[in-house]
């Protein structure tokens, strides 16, 4: 009966403050996937880790972080060999409160050196019952991400999910809005159910959402709460000063993940924080640059237009972006696959970057199907379907993009597309 009544007074200040966690509701959307949840197992002893997922630090370590429902030690041991452990790390171990829910106990130990493109055995919290393994990204190109945003858990997830476990993927970018939480953080625990088993396995670089910012007048002030305890990236290795916006080197490819809702103005932390780390990327190492927001600065969906995260943020940065010539700029939010040319201005323009609107995870909130018609020019292929996208960074000049539609739950390539890097045309020398 306690917990009945938790569950309805959260209900009710969801729904009275629905407005303040970012969620547009001002178009009509198909109909979803059904919700599902991941639950616990019920012989999984609460000392035991679960929700495991790795993050890269740095170019040959990994951050491991994992929850246990009651008190157990924050360490990793890991080996080369399966139960063979001949290394050990403790980290650190934090937990957090939201209105009535208390978190368990959130685990993060940062492991390495670590050789590249090699496989690691790993347990934690001396948990002898759960041995994970992972995959160090390679050093040099050529290297394969895994692309994928508003991911939610529905079936449709469940499918996505599927299919990108199915690919040879050495890191997966997730351009914002991960559970769909939405103030339930027990959903949080589910989705870090459902996503450990691919999670665990490869490195997840993510970026916040909408659905993260999770903040209630007078109740909950502080933004992204849940967020900012579970999913720890390396931004202080970029010289970041917040959780929300970082950069790191992926082979031959820097990855700018920027905050869509945090603050971005000339002004800003997060503005004088990207000019300065454009102006330290070595394009000698890195020859591709990719940036990814959540609100995307070009889209011809009409789901999402107007939004000041998206106009103002492209208003301010959009410059920034273009004169350091960065390659692709991945967005998430509109829930539908959208590929544009190269763009600056509002004009296709040879040295800018790609836009490339990947929102179509699995969200439970459906499909935008509505475009804006006639389709403008500087817009290639568009697509409301769920699926997930692979970027195959083959060398400095050439990469293979295939975006997969997961239609009638089969995974199909829809679109398939070689790019050239800028840094490879004469003409678009940053």
């Amino acid at each position: 009966m306690a917990v009945m009544k938790r569950q309805v007074l959260v209900l009710a200040v969801a729904m009275a403050f629905a407005g303040f966690i970012g969620c547009v509701v001002s178009y009509d959307r198909p109909p979803a996937g059904h919700q599902i949840s991941t639950p616990q197992p019920k012989d999984l002893p609460s000392t035991s880790p679960q929700q495991v997922h790795i993050s890269a630090v740095g170019p040959d370590k990994m951050r491991i972080s994992w929850i246990t429902e009651s008190f157990a030690p924050a360490l990793v041991e890991y080996g080369t060999s399966p139960n063979n452990y001949t290394n050990s790390v403790t980290g650190t171990s934090s937990s957090y409160s939201f209105l009535l829910y208390i978190s368990g106990q959130i685990n993060d130990v940062v492991i390495g050196p670590l050789n590249p493109n090699s496989v690691y055995y790993y347990r934690c919290s001396s948990d002898s019952s759960r041995e994970f393994s992972f995959k160090t990204p390679p050093a040099q190109l050529p290297i394969t991400f895994a692309v994928v945003g508003d991911l939610g858990q529905t079936d449709w997830t469940q499918s996505t999910l599927q299919h990108i476990g199915q690919s040879n993927y050495d890191m997966l970018l997730l351009p914002g809005d991960l559970s769909y939480a939405d103030l339930f953080q027990r959903r949080w625990d589910s989705f870090g159910r459902l996503v450990e088993p691919l999670a665990s396995q490869r490195p997840w670089m993510v970026t916040q959402g909408n659905h993260e910012i999770e903040k209630i007048p007078l109740v909950h002030k502080t933004p992204f709460t849940a967020y900012n305890a579970r999913w720890c990236m390396p931004f202080e290795e970029s010289g970041s000063t917040s959780n929300l916006y970082y950069s790191f080197d992926a082979a031959g490819v820097h990855v700018i993940m920027l905050g869509s809702y945090t603050d971005f103005g000339p002004n800003s932390d997060q503005f004088k924080w990207l000019q300065a780390d454009l102006g330290k990327i070595d394009r000698g190492k890195t020859p591709w640059i990719f940036a990814i927001v959540h609100a995307p600065w070009y889209n011809t969906n009409t789901a999402h237009q107007g939004e000041p995260e998206a106009d103002l943020m492209k208003q301010y940065m959009e410059e920034l972006l273009y004169k350091a010539r960065v390659d692709i700029v991945f967005a998430g939010h509109v829930h539908a696959y959208e590929r544009f040319t190269r763009v600056y201005d509002g004009k296709a323009d040879n040295c800018g970057p790609i836009y490339i609107t990947i929102g179509d995870g699995g969200n439970r909130e459906g499909l935008a199907n509505m475009y804006m018609d006639p389709k403008p020019e500087i817009s290639v292929f568009r697509e409301a379907s769920f699926g997930h996208a692979q970027l195959e960074v083959v060398n400095a000049s050439h990469a293979v993009w295939m975006w997969h539609r997961n239609d009638d739950k089969f995974s199909v390539a829809s679109d398939t597309v070689w790019f050239t890097s800028l840094l490879s045309d004469p003409a678009c020398k940053p």
